[in-house]
């Protein structure tokens, strides 16, 4: 079996949803072994869709298949008494923590970081919260939309005279993931090379504000400047900036018109497109000129697929994409010929087809080892692993500590 750069590495993941379990997800794809805590009722993210054939259950949830691959689940209630003893015994297994249970409550519970620095100084422990610890936002509830409302770029994506719009899905809380699992590599190494444990409290409103996708650039203006970026009115957007419609769909190009030589090219050098007004420099601002140039961009982007009008763009260096169904991504050539799609066998759904790597490490390699557990798929296990004995485990499971 192919292990990854991870290998070796023991994480304690008490994460729950999107934000969390991607973050110990990344762990777990690359070769650690994340040890899953659910409690009896599952992870809440098994009772959101899309589900296999439409029909829900606990182990047919798309949203939790892909965010747990390469995990462990053990079934514990963290509210009763005996519980405790188990985290504990993780904890002196564990080379890093990371949690994501609402702020404060493993502290309420006495498995908090004053617990856990008791127990091992050298542990780091990862805390994702909404807002951070010590917030005074701290026991809002938050989504992806109040997330990105809150702290993202929602106010500037859009047209002027319509509502802002967010990004699709749960890409908020996905991007705070990822961010989480890039301090949880650098508390690990601190942890490694320096023997420091340390508690990380890390805020995915934080994650948001200084993230990219302009939001760095927008909150700078707003503190020195106060100026606030607006979302751009209708054709003021600039020319062949925006999506436009196609033969089979949509497209979506970024400042095509600053470089027109290009746009020249692409369009097949049209007649139209020589008069000199055309190749002044600024002409993509240039609101007077929009629905001019759209007449006739237009007819040629509607008698064209999206794969055509991509060739084209392509070809003359023109920043262009196409907007894919999730079915048109799946059979894409793009992502088929380099192995992007990966296949995990589910003890319940069978063969399942899921995205693959996020990266290409060749010395390292990602590896789809197992599917995402079915729900305390490998709670005797991982407690047998933890000193617990039959007769142990089985006192566990009568006082409800254990499912």
């Amino acid at each position: 079996m192919t292990t990854g750069p991870l290998d070796g590495v023991t994480v304690l993941d008490l994460t729950e949803h999107i934000a969390g379990p991607y973050c110990t997800k990344l762990f777990a794809d690359f070769g650690a072994d994340v040890i899953k805590i659910e409690p009896p009722s599952g992870d809440p993210s098994r009772s959101v869709g899309p589900y296999y054939e439409g029909v829900p259950g606990l182990e047919r949830s798309g949203t939790f298949f892909y965010f747990n691959t390469n995990k462990r689940s053990i079934v514990l209630d963290l509210e009763q008494p005996g519980a405790a003893v188990v985290v504990e015994r993780l904890i002196q297994r564990a080379d890093i923590v990371i949690e994501s249970q609402p702020a404060g409550r493993l502290d309420q519970l006495g498995l908090g970081w004053e617990r856990i620095s008791t127990l091992r100084d050298d542990l780091p422990l990862i805390s994702i919260s909404p807002f951070g610890q010590d917030s005074p936002y701290r026991d809002f509830l938050v989504s992806d939309l109040v997330l990105y409302g809150f702290a993202g770029e929602m106010y500037s994506i859009g047209v002027q005279d319509r509502e802002p719009v967010k990004m699709y899905g749960t890409a908020a809380l996905v991007e705070c993931g990822a961010a989480a699992a890039t301090a949880a590599m650098a508390a690990l190494t601190a942890a490694e090379l320096q023997g420091i444990g340390q508690q990380v409290d890390f805020a995915m409103a934080d994650a948001q504000f200084n993230g990219v996708d302009r939001r760095h650039a927008a909150t700078i203006g707003w503190e020195f400047a106060g100026r606030r970026s607006l979302r751009a009115p209708g054709p003021a957007a600039g020319m062949l900036s925006g999506v436009y419609p196609c033969a089979d769909g949509y497209v979506e190009f970024s400042g095509a018109a600053i470089r027109i030589p290009r746009l020249n090219e692409m369009l097949g050098r049209p007649e139209w497109l020589q008069d000199p007004k055309w190749w002044q420099p600024g002409v993509g601002l240039r609101a007077d000129l929009v629905d001019e140039f759209n007449a006739q961009f237009l007819p040629w982007s509607l008698a064209r697929t999206k794969r055509e009008i991509w060739s084209a763009a392509r070809e003359a260096k023109v920043l262009c994409g196409p907007l894919f169904s999730v079915d048109e991504l799946f059979e894409d050539a793009h992502f088929s010929d380099r192995g992007f799609w990966a296949m995990a066998h589910h003890g319940e759904l069978g063969e399942v087809q899921l995205p693959g790597r996020p990266l290409i490490m060749p010395a390292s390699p990602w590896s789809l080892r197992r599917p995402p557990p079915l729900l305390g798929q490998h709670t005797d296990e991982v407690l047998s692993e933890c000193g617990f004995d039959q007769s142990g485990i089985a006192s566990l499971r009568r006082s409800g500590a254990v499912g």
